[in-house]
């Protein structure tokens, strides 16, 4: 038996302050294992194949799913990425594996050349990154962690030395990305957001030149169905946007592409609130942080919420406006707390209505608008459902007490997940698998729906806790 499948047994071990139910044993291994296929000894990549790297906030995913396996790990997994932080405090959305093959993954460490044409910057000299970013998730992240073994984390300073990076990080959001001057931070590029090629980018992408095809080559399309990826044309904007922004030094004023997303913004706000909590879990009162949440939340509300379309939309700082594309990112806001009960009861109409239809027509909440023009099934980002946007929403309907339907979507999560072999996204009215197997987050959002059954309501994006056993065996070597 291997040491996944001997913890996941010791059921009456006095230490073990979670387990999974009986009949979700196998779920828990499957996943578990799945985080030990993908560790490489200081981090863990999305997937082995597609993503040989470590990538941002897959990471900060994978750190709340792994602290139910390994809190150690899990605190090394964010230690690890903010290592690769850069001296103006962002956090790359790649830190890349010196020991992978440059063509294995594009755009490589020579396109970004972070250690040169990041040096005004501060990008760091002994690591290579990307030079963008991705949703800032990692203080909610660090906290959960943290609340899986408040011991370990105590004795190692776990908080103390993470919580000045989290502070410099949110720093260069709310100050160097506030590029609509309205309070909220902008992404300067569709893959910051995550949600890298959502019909919501459309507009804002079209006052962009491509680059020319035969300047890059695509290593996504060795992994995976043209059809199911972004055209070539897009692509061809991604990377020009991409190598602008690299010859101006990484300087984030002035570039083409400049969008203020519902997303992004909800978690920074719910990682202002987790920072709060770290403050004061060091010794100081965290009340500046939490009244900047708030504002954060007020600002949040008057640039982006639509009332007629019921939905928080993104908008574009370059063009003006806001975007007219219902994306499943406009209702990640759901998970913030202190959002009034009007919107929070509008947004899970929406996501239950026919634009979604969560728990109807659809499995899982897609990623876009089921009667929007672009929208297809298969096509990334453009229509399948992710995991992770699952994971928040179900937080969120906890959060505002729709536990009923939460749990509804909790079950075909875990449902989905398993039979679809952990995969990256999926078909959201047949659950098919799309994408890579054996997708990191995926797995790592599993193992924290296995053991967290109940979270309190109203406070379920922050306080929780959860520890079992770090399990051994993993293979894989050291990360650079």
């Amino acid at each position: 038996m291997d040491r996944t499948a001997q913890l996941t047994a010791l059921r009456t071990a006095p230490d073990i302050a979670y387990d999974p139910p009986p009949d979700a044993a196998s779920a828990h291994v499957r996943a578990a294992r799945v985080l030990a296929d993908n560790w490489t000894g200081g981090s863990t990549v999305p997937a082995r194949s597609l993503y040989p790297h470590q990538w941002s906030w897959d990471s900060a995913f994978i750190a709340i799913g792994l602290r139910h396996v390994s809190p150690l790990r899990a605190q090394t997994e964010l230690e690890t990425l903010l290592g690769a932080q850069w001296a103006d405090g962002r956090i790359p959305h790649i830190v890349f594996n010196p020991s992978v093959p440059l063509d294995a993954y594009f755009p490589s460490p020579d396109f970004w050349r972070s250690s040169t044409a990041g040096r005004a910057a501060g990008a760091p000299r002994t690591v290579q990154t990307s030079g963008i970013v991705q949703p800032p998730v990692h203080a909610l992240a660090a906290w959960l962690v943290h609340r899986a073994d408040p011991g370990l984390s105590r004795a190692r300073g776990f908080l103390t030395r993470v919580y000045p990076r989290l502070a410099a990080w949110h720093r260069y959001l709310l100050h160097r990305r506030d590029l609509g001057g309205g309070g909220l931070a902008s992404v300067v590029h569709p893959w910051e957001q995550g949600m890298d090629n959502s019909p919501a980018w459309d507009a804002p992408l079209a006052r962009v030149t491509p680059a020319a095809a035969r300047t890059f080559r695509r290593a996504d399309l060795d992994h995976g169905s043209p059809e199911d990826r972004p055209t070539d044309l897009d692509y061809g904007r991604y990377v020009r946007l991409a190598a602008d922004y690299r010859d101006g030094g990484y300087a984030d004023r002035g570039g083409a592409f400049a969008v203020e997303d519902p997303a992004f913004n909800a978690l920074l706000i719910a990682s202002e609130q987790a920072l709060a909590r770290i403050a004061r879990e060091l010794g100081a009162t965290g009340s500046a942080r939490q009244a900047r949440a708030e504002r954060l939340t007020a600002a949040l509300i008057e640039r982006t919420w639509d009332p007629a379309r019921g939905i928080f939309l993104c908008r574009d700082v370059r063009g003006g406006g806001l975007i007219p594309e219902r994306c499943v990112s406009g209702l990640i806001p759901l998970l913030l707390p202190t959002l009034p009960r009007d919107i929070a009861d509008r947004l899970v109409r929406t996501a239950h209505g026919p634009h979604f239809g969560l728990g109807g027509t659809t499995r899982l909440a897609p990623s876009y608008d089921l009667l929007g023009e672009a929208f297809d099934p298969h096509r990334y980002w453009r229509g399948p459902a992710w995991f992770n946007t699952g994971w928040l929403l179900e937080r969120g309907l906890r959060v505002h007490g729709e536990n009923e339907r939460a749990g509804a979507l909790r079950a075909a999560l875990l449902e989905l997940a398993v039979a679809s072999g952990f995969a990256e996204y999926v078909d959201p009215y047949t659950g098919a698998a799309c994408g890579a197997t054996g997708f990191g987050w995926t797995a790592a959002l599993t193992l924290d729906l296995l053991h967290d059954d109940t979270p309190p309501a109203g406070d379920a994006a922050v306080a929780e806790a959860g520890d079992i056993e770090e399990f051994k065996g993993v293979k894989g070597g050291d990360r650079g």
